[in-house]
């Protein structure tokens, strides 16, 4: 399992770059809500958390239809599907390597993109704690989707609408958490434990079902 971790980060790192592909659209996504919304500092204060985790959950859709696809095209997904571990490690471990090298560089790149809106340290701080906790329920979840569209020739848009439905709490949550870390009244802790629940959650039953779906697909 380590070595298909490490053979997973070696391929993202060539196949074109993917974290520095989603940190650039996750940069042109926060760049463009200045020009929209005006120069008014205290609104992008306010709405930064929101928008910091909409560019990041719209990055994180980018390269999921990659999951197991080179794996489909080069025919080592059947050599995945009859070796003796279990087809839920394997896919557990592809996903922890995809969030490695996708999801944790767009958490890592939030504070830069805090300062663009005006967010304080502890807004910051928040979204990008926030960021690391919920990232890889959306990877998880988007598992079952590039599983589903596996065996599909162009399944990369099927894949984003079956996920960002089910992407939704990870997001409402998400957002919830950061702004009660600003917020004086609203408690922190509530949502972050339901945030992290969730990402438990889609830990268990996002492997499950994408191990399901692969097999389904290659019978």
């Amino acid at each position: 399992m380590m070595a298909l971790l490490v053979r997973d980060l070696r391929l993202s790192v060539r196949a074109g770059g993917g974290a520095l592909i989603g940190i650039l659209f996750f940069m042109t996504v926060v760049a463009v809500i200045p020009f929209g919304v005006g120069p008014d500092l205290n609104l992008l204060a306010r709405i930064g958390p929101a928008i910091l985790w909409i560019g990041a959950l719209l990055a994180a859709l980018l390269g999921l239809d990659r999951l197991f696809q080179a794996e489909r095209e080069d025919g080592s997904l059947d050599l995945l599907l009859m070796q003796e571990t279990p087809l839920i490690v394997t896919v557990f471990v592809k996903c922890l390597a995809h969030w490695l090298s996708s999801g944790l560089p767009l958490a890592l790149a939030a504070p830069l993109l805090g300062l663009f809106m005006n967010m304080d340290a502890t807004a910051i701080g928040a979204a990008m704690l926030t960021l690391v906790v919920g990232t890889p329920a959306i990877t998880f979840i988007g598992a079952v989707g590039a599983a589903v569209a596996v065996s599909l020739p162009r399944g990369g848009l099927l894949v984003s609408i079956l996920v960002l439905p089910l992407a939704i709490p990870v997001l409402i949550f998400g957002v919830s958490a950061s702004y009660a870390a600003v917020e004086d009244p609203a408690p922190f802790l509530p949502p972050f434990l339901i945030l992290i629940a969730i990402t438990l959650f889609f830990a268990v039953i996002g492997p499950l079902a994408a191990a399901a779906a692969l097999r389904n697909a290659s019978d």
